[in-house]
């Protein structure tokens, strides 16, 4: 059956690899992010089937009267996909931008829980409807430099959790999908403040997983069963693993 299916940060890489399968596969698509001639072409491309829409979700008066400001035909949100989000900046915490932690909790954390506070409500009202979470394998591995990203992310799988607590015995799924080193999107980019070759670096000799890789892995949990729940999912590329405790000697 057609969903209507809300995607954040729908401008690019996640995104629009979102937007892309779930049109693929029959659903309509409500692509929400900041950057609207992205949406624009992303509607260009798909049709009729996605519905382009600018919001910060960082702005919470935006937010809480997003649902309302739709057309009335794409008010009834069946799943929603929290997938903005950023990582910026590799400095130790003692040297870090404090301006980049904000940005990071504000668009990690406050946007996600308002959107997900502004949606939520619909679904149980009609005892159906499903929560993608993005989170990432940094909420569990922690690494040199990620300590506030780490964090968010952290926040994002234990409010996914919390979420199905509260919503036990109710249709209403929520699954944190957590992915290690995803290529072919801006996440590295972003963090690195548009230093392309450091961005290409991360990724070099590499297969990194891909935007449609993750899309795939969407696709799946939309599709399951109405009784089953993926609480979460964790995911990385062959050439990726978890490593060793870090020990400094001497």
């Amino acid at each position: 059956m057609s969903k209507t299916i809300l995607v954040t940060g729908a401008s690019a890489g996640f995104g629009a690899a979102f937007a892309r399968r779930f049109v693929k596969d029959g659903h309509r698509v409500i692509a929400a992010a900041r950057r609207l001639d992205r949406l624009q072409a992303l509607h260009a491309e798909l049709g009729d089937a996605l519905l382009p829409v600018a919001l910060d979700i960082t702005d919470k008066s935006a937010v809480a009267g997003f649902v309302a400001s739709l057309p009335e035909a794409w008010r009834q949100i069946d799943v929603l996909v929290n997938n903005a989000g950023l990582a910026l900046g590799l400095s130790p915490a003692w040297d870090a931008d404090l301006d980049q932690w904000d940005q990071m909790i504000n668009t990690n954390i406050t946007g996600l829980v308002h959107l997900t506070r502004a949606v939520l409500p619909q679904m149980v009202a009609r005892d159906d409807g499903i929560i993608l979470n993005l989170g990432s394998v940094a909420g569990t591995y922690p690494y040199p430099g990620g300590h506030t990203y780490g964090g968010t992310k952290a926040f994002v799988r234990q409010f996914s959790l919390n979420l199905r607590a509260d919503l036990v015995g109710k249709n209403i799924r929520v699954t944190d999908i957590e992915p290690g080193m995803v290529g072919g999107s801006e996440f590295s980019l972003v963090r690195f403040g548009g230093d392309a070759e450091r961005a290409k670096a991360v990724y070099a000799g590499i297969t990194p997983l891909t935007p449609e890789d993750i899309a795939e892995t969407a696709s799946w949990i939309v599709n399951l069963p109405r009784h089953m729940n993926i609480n979460r999912i964790e995911m990385m590329p062959t050439c990726q693993a978890t490593g060793p405790f870090a020990v400094k000697r001497g």
